[in-house]
């Protein structure tokens, strides 16, 4: 009886000692202890999934693995494998971070999900500009979440979709994503958040990722607002990668696999598998492989025809770009512009030239801007007029346009300068600087909060509709609502896009076989 009772005292003593730790809380796989900082209680490097190695190499994520005792979240878990070899990187990856105000379980705070971008090739929950603890003290609860990128995230082969149950390979990082989310809806509520109402973000491929999660039957139900920042992938498919036009069906990527695999020197599945991960920390020079693809499972098809036909998640969006995106991708010199275009667009590139014209060297703004919308703009124009068209939520977009008006430059916002803004990080080095950062920070936890970004003491922002088209300049010299910037030069890009996809739907029809997409 003696030691019944020791054993029961024991046992008392350390859930005493759990419930007065309030940095100490059970999620799925066991108990975790994070830190606290100026009011946030923070957790990194918490396990969603298991870890995608050996024979999980290439297969969807499978369920957390429980630990004994308390696992210390408190630092960045390692990154995935990738190019950029400055960061601490692992292909045991899955892992995602909370930074939350909540004092209680009780307080079902809306909860904002962290998407990095990277191309799909490179990035991480560790950057700094993407820290959520100074949006989390906003009032909401910030996560980030981990993905699989390159050839580890995205491969296709045959012999990958002759083992899947679905019959298809590729799309590892986004069904990471989708496993992420779905650990979000289950233990959300331990850390104060509300998992009814979650909200996803992120930019550039983490913005492109948010397009697809919004189109794939998979995600269904996991978020109610979405929040794409420079995303959007509204292109059919194409057998030669540009910025933009990224997409290949199945088959087309199989094809590049096998072409990968064999500059690897793997002759076969069981080959690849048993190459270490450092192999997958280099660039390669074969083609595809590290891009989702539209494999008829996690994205059923080409998204502009899903959402023709009203067949996606239809949920609020938030969804925008910066005045200068093309700067990151435009040749310096303006011949060699000009050529670059005639080469991508074939016979559109004259239309093209005349309404993005290219009057001076180096390329001016009004050229860049022609690769600012073939990458980012026309697909926030297009999945805004399509979602306005066949959907019944609420539509939001924006033009983030951070200038000086005195420099001697013509270099507008360029691709990813409003994240700092997002993340509250920015400091001052403009007039407007912190005014801007705050109106950011406001709208995204107003919509995050309602799906509306709107509230007392910020400037209105207008419903995108396809009767007004109104967006909002988020701009260091006053916020307003206008017209889409450059619209007549869109419609340009709106017929050289549907041109490829009937030019696709005739191969298509030519060839009588599905091949996953337009």
């Amino acid at each position: 009886m003696k030691t019944i009772i020791q054993t029961l005292l024991i046992i008392l003593a350390l859930s005493s000692c759990h419930s007065n730790n309030p940095l100490q809380i059970r999620v799925e796989g066991g108990l975790i202890e994070g830190t606290a900082d100026e009011g946030l209680s923070i957790y990194k490097g918490i396990p969603f999934a298991a870890p995608p190695v050996g024979e999980l190499r290439w297969k969807a994520p499978q369920p957390v693995q429980s630990w004994d005792g308390v696992l210390e979240t408190r630092e960045f878990a390692p990154s995935p494998m990738q190019a950029d070899t400055t960061l601490n990187t692992s292909e045991d990856c899955l892992y995602l971070n909370v930074w939350t105000p909540a004092k209680s379980k009780k307080d079902r705070l809306p909860v904002m999900v962290w998407i990095y971008g990277g191309g799909f090739s490179i990035g991480s929950t560790s950057y700094p500009y993407s820290d959520g603890a100074e949006l989390a003290r906003k009032g909401v609860v910030v996560a980030s979440i981990a993905y699989r990128v390159g050839y580890l995230g995205f491969l296709a082969h045959p012999e990958l979709s002759a083992e899947n149950a679905e019959g298809v390979s590729g799309n590892y990082g986004l069904l990471d994503q989708i496993a992420a989310l779905r650990w979000i809806r289950d233990n959300i509520g331990t850390f104060g958040g509300d998992p009814s109402n979650v909200t996803i973000f992120g930019q550039s491929a983490g913005g492109i990722s948010v397009s697809m999660l919004c189109a794939s039957p998979l995600a269904k139900g996991l978020f109610k607002h979405a929040i794409s920042q420079s995303g959007g992938s509204f292109s059919p498919c194409r057998e030669d990668s540009y910025p933009g036009e990224n997409m290949k069906s199945l088959e087309m990527a199989e094809s590049d696999g096998l072409r990968y695999a064999l500059e690897l020197g793997a002759n076969s599945l069981t080959g690849l598998r048993s190459l270490p991960d450092t192999v997958f920390s280099r660039p390669y020079n074969a083609t595809g492989g590290a891009w989702p693809i539209i494999d008829g499972y996690v994205i059923p098809d080409d998204q502009y025809r899903l959402y023709q036909a009203g067949n996606y998640n239809d949920v609020d969006i938030l969804i925008g770009y910066n005045s200068d995106e093309g700067e990151s991708f435009t040749a310096s010199d303006s011949l060699t512009h000009i050529g670059n275009v005639r080469q991508r667009f074939g016979e559109y590139a004259s239309l093209l030239l005349d309404a993005y014209p290219v009057t001076s060297n180096p390329v001016p703004k009004s050229g860049r801007d022609l690769l600012r919308d073939a990458s980012f703009g026309w697909h926030t124009w297009a999945w805004g007029c399509l979602q306005a068209e066949t959907g019944s939520s609420n539509v939001f977009m924006y033009y983030f346009d951070r200038h000086d008006d005195n420099a001697v430059s013509d270099i507008g916002s360029v691709h990813g300068s409003e994240v700092a803004y997002v993340f509250q990080h920015t400091g001052d080095s403009l007039p407007g600087d912190q005014e801007l950062k705050r109106q950011i920070g406001d709208y995204w936890v107003n919509f995050a909060t309602t799906g509306n970004p709107n509230a007392e003491g910020l400037p209105y922002w207008p419903a995108f509709t396809n009767q007004s088209r109104q967006v909002m300049y988020l701009t260091n010299q006053g916020s307003h609502a206008g017209p889409v910037p450059d619209a007549n030069s869109m419609l340009e890009l709106d017929g050289y896009f549907a041109s490829r996809r009937k030019i696709r739907q005739q191969l298509r029809q030519k060839e009588r076989t599905y091949s996953g997409c337009l």
